[in-house]
């Protein structure tokens, strides 16, 4: 999504600085070509040599360029940029863009901008939640710029709270998002359900799949991409949740049933991703289950329907797709579930195709429509398989506007 896109990254004085080097690093690698601005102050923190080094091009800072008679023209620089991001932002740089304070040559770059300027702000809890800061971020957007909140954590001062520098994976992915908004998805509501569900059946026990959440997780950034706004019910999985993402995490069947059914109503897409459990423990142990013979039965009970349930409350503007993974009869099946859940598509993967099906980076689906058409993919990552059924869905909302 970055490649060839031209940014101007200005780094100010905060000790998140040094997260600055894998910005460049990750932007770099996404095919953005990467100017930097330091502040001065940033400079204590960070060598312009390791961002010189990391950018492939010289760092600038002052407004001139040393004794030889030249400046650093920043309106050019402004006007080359396709974005400008402000990655640490300080408190202090966030105060001098509101109001315009042009003191250094980040600032005549920023107030000389045409293009988007996103900034990242990074300080203290007390200072990030000072009214005075609150007032610049609330200044800053009503000019148009975009903010990246603050994560929470472990802050430099030793405090826990709201402040951290975002980090540079979620950052990308926030540029990534903004630059390839789609029109016909631009705006709409997808709901989307990921990885596996615990069953639990003592304190320490649980009934689960190896569904790593991957392809969903894929799915939820594909669509944000695109600019729908992403409500991600995901079961427990070992990912970075991602940016500008809604996240409702759950752990049980029952428990993704009801989230999903809560947000149901209001999307124009629902795509089922979660390998949810079939099976519970009828009663659930309050204390650890000892070992007693060598043999042990448990009662199973099933667990909610999801996708069936709801499809009777589907709207005839609502579209939903289903997953369906099989080892056998793998076509049959899957028209099976179409009909019965009544998705408008299936996406199919057997794990008889080597490289896809849970904990692979990679997949191999048949996309299968009501109207009997299938569609054969090849193997992809499932960063480019979730870009296809985005293409699916597109098409079907375009059909559905003619």
């Amino acid at each position: 999504m970055l490649k060839g896109k031209k940014i101007v990254l200005g780094v100010t004085g905060s000790i998140s600085a040094y997260k600055s080097a894998f910005l460049v690093r990750l932007l770099i690698k996404a095919g953005a070509d990467v100017k930097v601005v330091m502040t001065a102050a940033a400079k204590e923190f960070i060598s312009p040599l390791t961002l010189s080094t990391l950018s492939k091009k010289t760092v600038l800072s002052e407004f001139t360029k040393g004794n030889q008679g030249e400046w650093n023209n920043h309106v050019e620089l402004g006007l080359w940029a396709d974005l400008i991001l402000i990655a640490p932002a300080s408190a202090n740089t966030l105060a001098k863009c509101a109001h315009g304070i042009c003191d250094n040559l980040l600032i005549a770059t920023y107030l000389s901008a045409k293009c988007r300027v996103i900034f990242a702000p990074a300080m203290d809890l007390d200072m990030y939640k000072h009214g005075s800061t609150l007032s610049n971020l609330k200044t800053l957007k009503s000019f148009g710029n975009l903010i990246i909140d603050s994560e929470k954590g472990e802050l430099a001062s030793g405090l826990e709270g709201q402040g951290r520098l975002a980090e540079p994976e979620n950052i990308v992915e926030f540029l990534e998002a903004i630059v390839s908004e789609d029109a016909v998805l631009k705006g709409k509501k997808i709901l989307i359900t990921a990885g596996p569900t615990q069953e639990a059946l003592d304190p320490v026990r649980f009934i689960s799949n190896h569904s790593s959440g991957k392809m969903g997780y894929a799915v939820a950034r594909a669509f944000r991409n695109a600019g729908a706004e992403v409500n991600l019910v995901s079961g427990p999985v070992h990912l970075l949740a991602p940016a500008r993402v809604n996240m409702i995490h759950v752990k049980s069947a029952n428990e993704m049933y009801e989230a999903t059914k809560a947000q149901f109503e209001e999307a124009d897409v629902v795509i089922f991703v979660a390998a949810v459990a079939d099976y519970a423990a009828k009663e659930i142990s309050d204390i650890k289950i000892k070992k007693k013979s060598d043999k042990m039965s448990i009662e199973l009970q099933r667990t909610p329907d999801i996708a069936g349930s709801l499809a009777n409350l589907k709207k005839r503007h609502q579209i939903t797709v289903g997953f369906a993974l099989e080892t056998n009869d793998a076509l049959a099946n899957a028209v099976k579930k179409l009909d019965k859940k009544k998705f408008d598509f299936i996406v199919l993967n057997s794990l008889q195709d080597k490289g896809a099906g849970f904990r692979y980076d990679t997949n191999k689906i048949k996309v299968v429509h009501t109207s009997g058409e299938v569609k054969d993919f090849e193997l992809k990552s499932k960063n480019e398989v979730a870009l296809d059924i985005m293409i699916e869905v597109k098409m079907l909302l375009i059909n559905r506007q003619a």
